[in-house]
């Protein structure tokens, strides 16, 4: 092979490598949004409640209230709906939501109607967590194989290191590499437990309905529907004669005389306004993981039994589980925190795992400072533009696909700048832009909501919001003083 050969060779590979690298920075970058949105979708409740401090709020409602706020809606509805549905108070969402097919609105404590319910924020970032903002089955085919990823790379990170218990609690600080090592692989172990259950239950999500396709085409017919069914039951026949609206109030009344200790959350009306109507109450099980057990009506009320997840088999219970496991959503406020805490650590995680590779790269040898400064901003990127699609959201100048676009673009933006200048760099930037956003966002908040801001819906995620503006200041505040003695250094040594 001669000299030139061998050059193009080598200039082939090294962008072979680098190419490889920036793939892996890529789906890192991923694994970490779903991280970062997971984290917060915990509180997606508390965050609804947020975007509209002003509706009406109430600890429980009436069969009667629930039933006139339900005809209303119905009644209004220009298109027939399919399905008619109804949110009850719950202690982290305390309001009545009447939904059809096509809009959603608020109710009272008497069952009028107050307003249309409208989360553009929270909507924006559960189809980020869910779908990665794309089509849906290919969204979840995609993120459920993230999830997948997610376990090996947990699995395989602990067979790389036999010695990961026994060092359970060693850190050394202040020990450059070492201390990024021993926080990655500490927070690992501490944490193994809630990221294993949490990307398995994340994969589970995310294949159902890609694996319910191929099942339903090779055994169902096509039928997705009848995949289901053996865990979430099946509808009755459908028949689309004209008749009057079903009773509400009727199995709603049954519900709380037949089982007091249940705690109803939803209601949902199928096919109303025909002959082939009925419906189905879901009620929250105390001390118990699944989201909840469904409870069948007929359209005059008669009560047909419940589907199984409660009590039905193993496979019902398990599955019934996966959502709540998920997204912790059944043990109220103390485990939404504890979600919250390892969320953290899991972004964290992520974050210092890439940050080891490129520190490795430069001690052998072969810095690769453009790729770094990408995953940095990645890192520092994706909560900035996550705050500047909420800023967005609250002066309501864009619509749903808006958020989608400036969440996307400023974020490639941001990697980009961070390829061109660097891991520093970028750093500073985006530590700057994350508590602008931030303090943004509580301004306008604050003048859109006023006195809305110090209710219990606006003043825990105002206040969170705050804190957050203040530590970013003061993040980018302490690289200029690094930077001064960086450069004081300097100065002593010449």
């Amino acid at each position: 092979m001669n000299m030139a050969s061998a050059k193009k060779s080598a200039i082939r590979v090294a962008r072979s490598l680098e190419a490889h690298s920036f793939l892996a920075v890529i789906f890192g970058g991923l694994i970490y949004i779903l991280a970062v949105t997971g984290t917060l979708s915990v509180f997606n409740h508390e965050l609804q409640r947020w975007e509209q401090p002003d509706a009406p709020e109430m600890v429980s409602i009436s069969p009667k209230a629930v039933e006139r706020a339900a005809l209303s809606v119905f009644n209004s509805e220009e298109t027939p709906t399919t399905h008619l549905y109804v949110n009850f108070p719950q202690p982290d969402l305390p309001r009545t939501i009447v939904t059809t097919d096509t809009q959603a609105f608020f109710a009272d404590a008497r069952g009028d109607i107050v307003g249309e319910e409208s989360f553009p924020w929270t909507q924006f970032l559960l189809d980020l967590h869910y779908y990665l903002h794309m089509p849906q089955i290919l969204g979840l085919t995609i993120v459920g194989a993230l999830g997948v990823m997610l376990i090996g790379l947990s699995l395989s990170g602990l067979l790389a290191h036999p010695r990961i218990f026994r060092d359970a609690f060693t850190f050394r600080r202040k020990a450059g590499r070492l201390s990024t090592v021993d926080l990655h692989n500490r927070l690992s172990v501490w944490t193994m437990p809630f990221h294993l259950s949490n990307a398995l239950t994340g994969a589970i999500l995310g294949l159902a309905s890609i694996l319910a396709f191929a099942i339903a085409a090779a055994g169902f017919n096509n039928d997705t529907e009848a995949v289901f069914s053996p865990v979430f039951g099946s509808e009755p026949a459908a028949n689309a004669a004209p008749a009057a609206v079903a009773s509400i109030a009727k199995p709603l009344k049954h519900m709380a005389a037949t089982f007091p200790n249940l705690d109803v959350t939803y209601f949902i009306l199928h096919d109303p306004g025909t002959a082939g109507q009925n419906s189905q109450i879901i009620a929250e099980h105390p001390d118990r993981l699944i989201f909840g057990e469904y409870y069948s009506y007929t359209a005059d009320g008669h009560y047909l039994g419940n589907v199984g997840i409660s009590d039905g088999t193993i496979g019902q219970q398990i599955t019934g589980s996966v959502y709540n496991i998920h997204f912790g959503n059944w043990g109220g406020l103390p485990v939404k925190f504890a979600y919250l805490l390892f969320g953290l650590g899991l972004c964290v995680i992520i974050a210092s795992g890439l940050k080891i590779y490129f520190t490795k790269r430069e001690e052998k040898g072969n810095p690769a400072p453009r790729l770094e400064g990408a995953w940095t901003a990645v890192v520092w990127g994706t909560p900035a533009a996550l705050a500047l699609t909420l800023v967005l959201a609250l002066l309501d100048i864009v619509p749903a696909m808006g958020l989608v676009a400036a969440f996307w673009l400023s974020l490639a933006l941001a990697v980009v700048q961070g390829k061109r200048v660097g891991k520093a760099a970028i750093t500073k930037m985006l530590f700057a832009a994350n508590g602008a956003f931030l303090f943004l966002v509580v301004a306008v908040y604050a003048a859109r909501y006023q006195k809305m801001v110090l209710t219990a819906a606006g003043l825990p995620i105002t206040a969170s919001f705050l804190v957050l503006a203040v530590g970013a200041i003061l993040l980018r505040v302490s690289s200029f003083k690094d930077r001064g003695k960086k450069a004081d250094m300097v100065v002593s040594a010449e």
